[in-house]
């Protein structure tokens, strides 16, 4: 499991055109816990069942997570 960073979940459902209640809909988790993990400043943490239901929920929607490597963190949709 990678470190995600709220940035990247923002990002993530922006790409995919998804609000919260559908990323909380994908994983089986509430909005509140979605909100909640988009509030925080940088990595997100959480109870790791819930960090992985949502890194999984992107990945198989296409999402790819960049790790920080210099230039910053990020996301994008694999081809």
């Amino acid at each position: 499991m990678k470190e995600l960073t709220s940035d990247q979940i923002r990002a993530a459902r922006a790409m995919l055109r998804w609000n919260q209640s559908d990323l909380a809909d994908r994983c089986g988790v509430s909005v509140p816990t979605v909100k909640r993990l988009e509030a925080m400043e940088g990595v997100v943490e959480g109870n790791r069942v819930t960090l992985q239901a949502v890194e999984r929920a992107f990945t198989d929607a296409g999402i790819e997570f960049i790790s920080e490597d210099g230039g910053g963190a990020g996301v994008r949709l694999k081809k």
